[in-house]
């Protein structure tokens, strides 16, 4: 059984160091040396690399922020203050790898950098981020599933439970099965596929884009406090659109690959 030890690491007056926070920063510097490292075996600048981190991770902290918020705008839109607290959670994983990749892109094109072999190097970084940052819905007790009393079930003290499930005490950890599947991916795409695909720039991308879908829309239809587009879930219907596109992306690359190189003389 899993229970939470509280959102905050230590205060000491009205200092206050947050898991969700510690956990965030944590995911920030182990992916950036990640793929600092791959960026050097490689043969690219690492130093721009680190340039592109920074883009990408601050308009992709904006993206999620702001992606969340929208679909709460009902909550957020009464308390506007609110909106900077991202230290109490609310970052929406899928506005954040939208930022985060247009913000790759515009850096690297205006830099005239490889922009599919940068987003390549930095690509195991994120689901390795992912399984860390996940636990910080743990401290934070949200983003968790339906009942259950399995032995691994999530207790949730009664101040966050949705009011129609205040009767329960046990819910699914989902934080934990999307952590564990972010996990599983990375290692296939660090261990299995990283040097397998380096000579097809953006087949590793598109293979993450995939992987984490298929895993993220199982969990999510566990789960009781999705952002929702109308009646389906908006986490779900924007992984069923990454999957088609991550299969239409390799299958144009695969073909891409087949057609015969005229060299001019």
């Amino acid at each position: 059984m899993f229970v939470s030890p509280g959102p905050f690491v230590m205060q000491i007056g009205p200092l206050s160091i947050r898991w969700y926070g510690l956990l965030f920063a944590t995911a920030v510097l182990l992916g950036t040396s990640l793929a600092h490292r791959e960026a050097i075996r490689r043969g690219e600048d690492p130093d721009q690399l680190l340039n592109v981190i920074v883009s990408g991770v601050m308009w992709g902290l904006i993206g999620a922020r702001l992606y969340y918020v929208l679909f709460n705008w009902g909550y957020y839109g009464l308390r506007p203050l609110k909106i900077l607290a991202v230290w109490e959670g609310g970052l929406a994983i899928h506005g954040g790898l939208l930022a985060g990749a247009l913000a790759t892109a515009i850096y690297t094109i205006r830099k005239k950098l490889p922009v599919l072999t940068y987003m390549d190097i930095m690509t195991p970084s994120l689901p390795l981020g992912q399984a860390i940052g996940r636990w910080g819905n743990f401290f934070n007790q949200e983003a968790f599933g339906i009942p259950t009393d399995l032995p691994w079930k999530l207790y949730i003290e009664p101040y966050h439970r949705p009011p129609d499930l205040a009767a329960f005490e046990y819910f699914h950890p989902t934080f934990l099965y999307e952590s564990l599947w972010n996990l599983l991916v990375f290692a296939i795409l660090y261990l299995l596929l990283r040097r397998r695909l380096q000579r097809t720039p953006g087949a590793l991308l598109l293979c993450y884009v995939g992987l984490y879908s298929i895993g993220r829309f199982f969990v999510e239809g566990l789960r009781i406090d999705s952002l929702m587009l109308g009646p389906l879930r908006a986490a779900q219907v924007m992984s069923l659109g990454l999957i088609a596109l991550s299969l239409a992306g390799l299958a144009w690359l695969r073909v891409a690959s087949k057609r015969p190189q005229h060299r001019q003389e």
